[in-house]
């Protein structure tokens, strides 16, 4: 911007552009040819003034005097408007450097012509009412203009961003667009697909009969001008078209090269609705093809290249011919006459057009998809077209004979479920195999990475088990420290949570396998000494450390150890061979009466009892005592659990857990006596 007005006010206020600026140097080409058919300069980016010996002005400008175009992305134009001389082209080396360039000459090109628009408006709103002008607020056309201008303007300068990948303008502009809630549609340029041709295959259908064609398509081509096309050459109405590409409905706004199309032979699928399923008028019919004759008269004068720039599809000739395909296709002549039956007839039949001598095609038999309305053969069991599953309440029509394509179809459906099965048979095989292969294993190792739920240590697979009843896994070291610490013959899973606690039990294979041989036969004395306190009909041997014990029944008075061979008597539960058993109590009378230690030993248990220290076992009757901590003891004879406050039992008569007789203590959330503790 600068001042060379001669000291005019009015110059000195006109905006001025220079032809070169601090960081751009002009070049002229020394001979070469121009690439874009006039003067051309090179811009070098980085050059400063400071690079020169002196400044210099190449040209100066007015902004309202020029016009400034991008010939390419590299490649831009400034023409002086009113002015001989052949156009300033300007070549960039850098795409990106011609983007900055443009950004920097439309910007102050957009702010001319806001202050040109404001200073008229300014203008226009001083002049007198009675000379006739009218502001801008006054005039809504005006402003509504003005809008559209600014809208219009921002959706070039979006469109150029994008395209020169400016990402801070495209931004800029997006924003303005979006605060005045404007209406854009955005599409991509033909340049950004292929330019050749493609060769698509059609197979056209309707309710009665269905044809084959070819059509010329480029990949731009949307499905609207595919439908316009085909409205034009064959006179279907758009209304009643239905496009199936891909097993996709199409919509209008889509490419056909977005389902797909995108070399010769693909294939897609027409299918044509009638008239009064489209809720297609006839004058709304006519009219249209009215419009599309119009514009198909005018466009005969443009050139070859022209037309196939916007038309897809060949011109309907009598030597284009439509494919027969099991005696079920029509030719153009059918097709067009069909047209006034399915679109116009159906709905003015008063005024239809004159039949074809043709007789119809007969109605093909099948099933109509409920999805995209494709006529399907009977034995199909789902759409050919888009896979819909065929309605359960179809019948196949017991008069119907498939065609040698259907018979070869369902052969194959055959033959595939035959695989299928004889897979799955193989697949359960194989599984059964592995299962017979871990029921011979002693353990089950883990297969995956585990957590024990004992030690929380990291298991490695392999190094942990999994037990065979519940399935918890737990690694080795602390199963075997759960089968040495416990006192009953059959070891429980160790698996509890805050609501869970596991009921299974440990194998005998496993138990043998997780502890050694001498920790395998101390777990077996230890379930053999609970089995015997367990059984209300066992005596042991009164041999001194003898292990040896038995279960009676009441007709044996006699026990033979097979340990000690000692004869014990189940009567008297002593040994006195030699003595019988009245000659046996009579000895021990008389040896508790000259026995003054053991009659004080009896007096001062006696003692205890009465004050409370000490109570009878309700099974055995030995004295026991508690000495501290809870309510819950065990007898040392016969292993009866005991509660301490009701001086009886724990359990009811089935054992363990058997609340039906016992002190039931928390059984219906009620203790078992007002002093116990809770914690039995």
């Amino acid at each position: 911007m600068r001042d060379h007005g001669g000291g005019k006010e009015r110059d000195s206020l006109r905006p001025q552009v220079l032809a070169w600026t601090p960081c751009w140097r002009v070049v002229p080409l020394s001979g070469a040819p121009s690439t874009c058919g006039a003067s051309s300069a090179w811009l070098h980016p980085g050059v400063t003034l400071s690079s020169f010996s002196f400044p210099q002005n190449v040209a100066e400008y007015d902004l309202k005097d020029i016009s400034y175009k991008v010939r390419s992305p590299m490649c831009h134009e400034l023409t002086v408007l009113g002015s001989s001389d052949e156009p300033m082209v300007f070549n960039f080396e850098e795409e990106r450097e011609a983007q900055k360039w443009w950004t920097i000459v439309s910007s102050s090109l957009r702010e001319v012509q806001k202050a040109s628009d404001s200073t008229l408006a300014s203008q226009a709103s001083s002049l007198p009412a009675a000379a006739g002008g009218v502001s801008a607020d006054q005039d809504p056309e005006a402003a509504l203009s003005l809008e559209l201008s600014e809208k219009e303007d921002l959706a070039l300068h979006l469109a150029q961003a994008i395209e020169y990948g400016d990402e801070e303008v495209a931004s800029q502009c997006a924003v303005a667009l979006a605060r005045q809630q404007a209406t854009l549609s955005i599409l991509l340029k033909e340049s950004n697909y292929p330019t050749d041709d493609i060769s698509m295959k059609v197979g056209v259908e309707d309710a009665t009969s269905s044809a084959s064609i070819t059509i010329r398509v480029r990949a731009h081509t949307t499905i609207a001008t595919l439908k316009q096309q085909v409205f034009q050459d064959y006179g279907f109405h758009p209304l009643v078209q239905r496009w199936i590409i891909g097993q996709c409905l199409c919509v209008d706004e889509r490419t056909v090269s977005s389902y797909g199309i995108r070399k010769d032979g693909d294939t897609a699928f027409l299918y044509l609705l009638s008239a009064k399923m489209a809720e297609l008028t006839e004058q709304r019919y006519e009219e249209d093809q009215a419009q599309v004759m119009l514009s198909s008269t005018s466009s005969l004068t443009d050139t070859a290249g022209e037309r196939r720039k916007y038309n897809t599809l060949p011109n309907m000739s009598p030597k284009k011919g439509w494919g027969n395909e099991a005696g079920r296709k029509m030719d153009i002549g059918e097709i067009s006459q069909h047209l006034d039956t399915l679109q116009i007839g159906d709905l003015f039949s008063a005024q239809s057009k004159p039949a074809a001598t043709s007789l119809p095609s007969p109605v093909p038999a099948g099933w109509s998809c409920p999805k995209c309305t494709f006529i399907n053969k009977p034995t199909r069991p789902g759409c050919e077209m888009c896979s819909t599953d065929r309605p359960e309440d179809y019948v196949v029509p017991g008069s119907y004979k498939p065609d040698e394509t259907e018979l070869w179809r369902m052969q194959q459906e055959q033959e595939g479920i035959l695989q299928y099965q004889q897979a799955l048979e193989a697949e359960r095989l194989k599984n059964f195999q592995q299962l017979l292969q871990l029921e011979e294993e002693v353990l089950v190792p883990n297969r995956e990475v585990l957590e024990c739920r004992i030690c929380y240590q990291r298991v490695a697979p392999g190094e942990g088990v999994l037990l065979r009843e519940c399935l918890h896994n737990f690694c080795r070291e602390c199963l075997r420290q759960v089968i040495n610490y416990s006192e009953e013959p059959e070891v429980a899973c160790p698996f509890r949570d805050d609501s869970y606690a596991c009921s299974s039990h440990l194998q005998e294979r496993e138990i043998r396998a997780l502890v050694s041989p001498e920790e395998y036969r101390r777990f077996l004395e230890r379930s053999l000494v609970l089995a015997e306190r367990r059984s209300q009909n066992s005596f042991h041997c009164k041999t001194t450390d003898c292990r040896g014990w038995c279960i009676y029944e009441d007709s044996v008075n006699e026990f033979r150890c097979p340990i000690c061979q000692a004869l014990n008597c189940l009567l008297c539960k002593a040994i006195h061979e030699g003595k019988n058993c009245r000659q046996y109590q009579d000895d021990l009378q008389v040896q508790a009466q000259n026995d003054s230690a053991a009659r004080q030993t009896n007096d001062m248990l006696q003692t205890l009892v009465q004050i409370g220290e000490a109570m009878h076992c309700p099974t055995c009757l030995i004295i026991v005592q508690k000495k501290d901590g809870c309510d819950w003891i065990r007898c040392t004879v016969c292993q009866t659990e005991i509660c301490w406050v009701t001086k009886g039992p724990r359990w009811g008569p089935g054992g363990p857990g058997d609340t039906s007789g016992g002190c039931r203590c928390n059984v219906n959330g009620q203790r078992c006596h007002p002093r116990c503790q809770n914690c039995h």
